[in-house]
């Protein structure tokens, strides 16, 4: 791979790379494990691509809702008036599948499963499986992914 983004979900890592440019950043991602079917909470294996970035600018803290930011920035006050909230904060990469019947269409469409990878708060563990299939990253770590990563970008998740 040239440039893109690789995801190994049994080390629960992100490497992000352009040439001979790299960055390595722990990640978590889903705790119902590997999987492609809507409504599985897993998170999707194969090709991908960013199809769309989200959040150029906002506080690495910065609260999103439906891909929309909310006003709220994070804090342990907000999450405690907030408990079953599950936290997008930062950056988003929302990413599309490229491998049709895997990942792509049907009850397998990865971006139609508004599967990201995105900040998750401080207080969340990174390198052990937990999201809703999402991959969780650091918010410092998402702005600098997401400042080294255009649209368009290949994104390859595998186990």
């Amino acid at each position: 791979m040239t440039a893109g983004i690789t995801i190994d979900l049994s080390a629960q890592t992100l490497a992000w790379q352009d040439g001979d440019a790299r960055r390595s950043y722990r990640v978590s991602t889903a705790a119902n494990g590997a999987g492609e079917r809507d409504g599985s909470g897993c998170t999707p294996r194969g090709r991908h691509v960013v199809r769309a970035r989200i959040g150029a600018g906002a506080d690495p803290l910065a609260v999103f809702v439906g891909r929309r930011p909310t006003g709220e920035r994070w804090s342990p006050g907000l999450a405690a008036a907030h408990p079953a909230r599950d936290w997008i904060l930062g950056r988003i990469l929302w990413l599309c599948g490229c491998e049709p019947g895997r990942n792509r269409f049907g009850a397998v469409d990865t971006m139609r499963r508004y599967i990201y990878i995105h900040g998750t708060p401080p207080d969340q563990p990174l390198g052990v499986p937990g999201s809703h299939g999402c991959v969780r990253m650091n918010c410092d770590d998402v702005v600098d992914l997401f400042d080294r990563t255009p649209a368009g970008s290949e994104v390859l998740i595998h186990d």
